[in-house]
This record gives C-alpha cells, structure tokens and sequence, in this order.
C-alpha cells in the first residue's frame, strides 16, 4: 500500500472535539461493540458517521479509547481497510 491511512485522529472543531477510529468503523461488529461498550460506561454517547464528537475530555472513556485502539494490530487494520476495497492483499 502507498497510501497513507488514518487509524486514529482527534480533531477540533467550532463547537465540539472528534475523535475518528477508522480501525473499528470498517468492521460493522467493532463499531457495535464500541457502541455498546461505550454505552455501558454512562457516558454521553454523541456518533458521526466515523467520529464520536465531544466537548470535554472527561467526556470520554480514555480506557476505551485506549483498549480499542491497543487491540487493533496494524495487520488486522490492514486486513479490514483491504477488504473494504475489495483488494486480497
């Protein structure tokens, strides 16, 4: 691949922060797991379509962030940004 691909990226806007995990977004039951995972933390869940948007750090679950983020390998990232293309690799 020579394309450069964003596995993680905090970005800040007018009225709210956004942080984007392409890593689970490309597989539909990681980003369901998330979603719920992130539920059962009492937080204030605010989705995008590939961002979770937030005003405050402490709006965020920063030991999910982190597990989700430690559990991708760059393999696996690759498999699933892969397949998405429809490419065999």
């Amino acid at each position: 691949n020579v394309e450069e691909l964003m596995f993680a990226a905090l970005a800040s806007h007018k009225r709210h922060m956004a942080l984007y995990l392409t890593s689970i977004y490309m597989d539909d039951d990681s980003a369901d797991d998330f979603e719920d995972a992130y539920r059962a933390t009492g937080k204030r869940l605010d989705l995008g379509r590939s961002c979770v948007r937030f005003r405050r750090l402490d709006d965020l679950p920063l030991d999910l962030v982190a597990a989700v983020i430690a559990d991708t390998s760059v393999a696996e990232f690759l498999d699933r940004y892969r397949a998405r293309r429809g490419e065999d690799g």
